[in-house]
């Protein structure tokens, strides 16, 4: 029994310092670049920012590191902290990073003037090239900094460059729903109107769009046109742009569905 027991031990010592080892190995030993893959796959895990932390000691130059980690702390609303690792990375390639830092400032902190000089500070380092941070089109993204910032005319003219950056029929449609509610600030409305009805000939079921029309044609008198897109906006509102970590600027809900309804009965 005594022998039994202590080859139980023996085995079971054996494995744990073959586990130990591997995950040593894991940890320190591996090229930087399976071991980042394998901490960018395990996102929010301790195990992952152990490696992290090790790459970032053995390799303090290695952008890709703190901008993968900054990832999950980000995602998770933590971003004291995923701002800390992405700063980090932007000082050490700014040219791959800085334009992730706008897109977040922008749509997850709703810093605007920072995410601006971001997307200027990138444009400016590549003068033959549109940059498009994070997949998006640069002016469109700088009409939307301007958009928050109350600056509707400059918005304007950078969702109407998106437009000759992309084309009419590639650009996002949202760039025709921001020159509506644009020309609608500025109390443009005939033109609000058109850029409203542009978007429309690109996606017909462009909730935003048909919600832009009915608000527009509402205040300049025309009830029965307001009536009818506002019954269009409510048949499309399942096909509106949304996502799950974060509200676009120009989101409209079922409240404002029901806010303009009640407004449009107010003036029958």
């Amino acid at each position: 029994m005594k022998v039994f027991l202590k080859t139980i031990k023996i085995i079971l010592a054996s494995i744990f310092t073959f586990y130990i080892g591997l995950v040593a190995y894991e940890l320190v030993f591996k090229s930087k670049e399976k071991r980042f893959n394998i901490a960018g796959n395990m996102q929010g895990y301790e195990l992952s920012q152990a490696m992290f932390d090790v790459l970032n000691w053995q390799h303090p130059e290695y952008a890709s590191a703190y901008f993968e980690r900054s990832v999950a702390f980000n995602k998770r609303g933590d971003y004291a902290t995923g701002f800390r690792y992405l700063n980090q990375a932007v000082e050490l390639n700014s040219l791959e990073h800085l334009g992730y830092r706008g897109y977040m400032k922008l749509r997850f902190l709703r810093d605007y003037q920072a995410a601006l000089e971001d997307f200027d500070r990138l444009d400016t380092m590549t003068p033959e090239v549109v940059d498009a941070p994070w997949g998006e089109d640069i002016d469109f993204l700088r009409g939307e900094c301007y958009y928050g910032l109350g600056d509707y005319q400059l918005a304007l003219q950078h969702f109407e460059k998106s437009v000759v950056n992309q084309g009419a029929d590639w650009v996002d449609v949202q760039a025709f729903v921001y020159q509506g509610l644009c020309h609608y600030q500025l109390e443009n409305y005939e033109d609000a109107i058109e850029a409203y009805k542009k978007g429309l000939v690109q996606y017909d079921t462009t909730c935003e769009a048909y919600f832009g029309l009915a608000e527009t044609y509402l205040k300049v008198g025309d009830t029965i046109n307001a009536k009818n897109n506002l019954k269009k906006a409510q048949e499309s509102l399942k096909y509106k742009r949304n996502d799950p970590y974060k509200e676009f600027l120009n989101e409209i809900y079922e409240e404002d569905l029901v806010e303009l309804s009640n407004k449009m009965l107010g003036k029958l």
